[in-house]
């Protein structure tokens, strides 16, 4: 529990205090490949003529990753909005069990690693390929796998997801063939591994927030069933499918890797399994479908009985999954729990592909409200197909229902999260990230026009950088090409700053228009309960404005 925040006696307005996140929205590095600057977003340009704003920190340090080497990435961006502090993340606690044993020395890895040796069956490791730090980091996945085969593990198998989205859009084989590689070099006659199945991760797996359980479905008939295509090799999975469907790494379909006619590496009674994701989003379904024991979204036809594990626990209120090796992140305190403590009514919208990030992660990774009575939730849902055949997705559909709200006049604050620049940024198209942020730009009008008809506030920020830097650069800045031709698509974010402008349409000069620069995301609540008429708690990261 907090206390009700206190009144600064400076700020008070008679509409809402609207907060606009556009998912996936930064300031580019490079002219070249910058959706966001080559699309025409009139109203944007307008706002950022007429009303103070200021360049925010969005990946790195700023949001509790390891080194500013990282990207930002939507999750810990929404911890950072919710919660007005700096937490360690995901990505950095992982490293940081892995470099002192504490993960090889808890309750969760024994009990797994015993279960493998007493039963002589095998462990598996599902997850994410790549370094791209987001949701998994292969780094890990090999210091298990040794410790694995230091503990007397005689079998180990690894199911990989290709990712090309926090990553190079055809990088697969830079981690898949050096990580089998890996493998081989430390099978002996007491200890056999190898990778056993493997796909896309927009086509198996990695479903979030129940929006396509189908692509979960496809993960468990690959990697526990192991039925599918089957092939030799990862190494010739990939060049094999790359070929016949023109697809890149993310959109590759699934493979099952098989020797002398039979899958390599089927998940069996008495095995142990470990998702060695640590993001939660995208861990979810999966963990579900091997835990629950009443699975309605799809027939798993064999539910083996294994010891499972996640990397992390995925949802603090729901406890899935029940074991786990490394402790999320205790974030406390949030925006929302503060604001429900001072009555403060609140609506929140996105639709499902950022729903989560304005509720779950916005409030501290914790599921449900605060307050009934106080909150209101609202998921628009998303459109199953490519996002880059409908670039717009639902920005009008939530404007529509904001305006709304708006005009009613019954919310004090109202968050929202266009997901346009981060869904459709990640397909690596660069005319549908275009079209989307000139979509966008026409609803972000639509709701500038509402909020200052009301008398409220606006402020327009954004979680991370995507759409901002759709092309691949070489170290001096060329970009990069394809042996077509075509620039060298980037899906993964960027590491650049993102906006936050103010825009208030009733000013009286209670607060500078100058200002504060060098500030994260996580100054964002505080910003926002100046501008609700609140002192924000004293613990809480710097505000951007300064009150008169």
């Amino acid at each position: 529990m907090v206390d009700a925040l206190k009144k600064n006696g400076k700020i008070s307005r008679k509409g809402p205090v609207v907060l606009v996140i556009m998912d996936g929205v930064g300031f580019g590095k490079y002219k070249e490949g910058d959706g966001v600057a080559a699309a025409l977003t009139n109203n944007l340009n307008k706002l950022y003529k007429t009303s103070p704003w200021t360049k925010l920190k969005a990946h790195g340090l700023a949001v509790g990753l390891p080194s500013d080497d990282d990207m930002g990435n939507s999750e810990v961006g929404h911890n950072a909005m919710g919660c007005g502090r700096v937490f360690a993340q995901g990505a950095k606690l992982v490293a940081s069990s892995i470099e002192t044993k504490a993960m090889f020395q808890g309750n969760t890895w024994t009990k797994l690693i015993g279960n493998t040796k007493t039963k002589n069956s095998t462990l598996h490791f599902i997850g994410l390929l790549s370094d791209g730090n987001v949701h998994s980091n292969i780094e890990n996945l090999k210091a298990m796998v040794l410790q694995a085969k230091a503990d007397g593990v005689k079998k180990v198998r690894v199911h990989a997801l290709l990712d090309g989205r926090d990553v190079g859009e055809l990088s697969a084989l830079e981690f898949f063939d050096p990580f089998a590689a890996f493998l081989k070099e430390l099978s002996d006659e007491s200890f056999d591994a190898m990778i056993a199945s493997g796909g896309g991760r927009m086509v198996i797996t990695m479903d979030r927030y129940n929006a396509n359980w189908d692509m979960v479905k496809k993960g468990w008939e690959t990697h526990v069933l192991g039925e599918g295509r089957s092939f030799s090799s990862a190494h010739e999975a990939i060049n094999t499918l790359r070929a016949e469907t023109g697809a890149i790494d993310q959109d590759l379909p699934p493979f099952v890797i098989a020797k002398d006619g039979k899958p390599v590496g089927t998940i069996e009674d008495g095995d142990s399994v470990i998702l060695f994701n640590f993001r939660g989003d995208r861990a979810l379904e999966i963990t579900k479908a091997f835990e629950a024991e009443n699975l309605t979204e799809f027939d798993r036809k064999r539910r083996p009985a294994v010891e499972y594990a996640g990397m992390m626990e995925y949802d603090g209120d729901l406890h899935l999954p029940a074991q786990y090796l490394v402790q999320p992140p205790a974030i406390d305190k949030t925006m929302a729990e503060y604001l429900c403590a001072s009555s403060v009514k609140q609506f929140s919208i996105s639709e499902t592909q950022k729903f989560g990030h304005v509720t779950y992660f916005f409030n501290g990774n914790r599921s449900g409200k605060f307050d009934d009575k106080l909150e209101e939730y609202v998921e628009i849902p998303s459109d199953i197909l490519p996002f880059e055949q409908r670039p717009w997705m639902k920005c009008a559909e939530i404007a529509d229902r904001v305006i709304a709200e708006v005009e009613a006049g019954k919310w004090d604050f109202i968050k929202l999260n266009f997901p346009n620049g981060d869904m459709v940024g990640h397909t690596g198209n660069f005319e549908a990230v275009v079209c989307s942020m000139e979509a966008m730009d026409l609803q972000i009008g639509r709701i500038y026009q509402a909020v200052s008809k009301a008398g409220g506030v606006m402020v327009i920020t954004a979680d991370h950088g995507n759409a901002d830097d759709m092309f691949e650069h070489a170290k001096n800045g060329d970009v990069k090409f394809k042996e077509n031709g075509d620039p060298q698509s980037k899906t993964s974010h960027s590491l650049n700053p993102v906006p936050c402008i103010i825009v208030d349409s009733a000013y009286n000069g209670e607060y500078s228009k100058e200002l504060n620069a060098g500030l994260g995301i996580s100054s964002i609540p505080a910003t926002c309960m100046n501008l609700m008429g609140y002192d924000a708690p004293e613990d809480y990261d710097k505000s951007i404005i300064n009150l008169n």
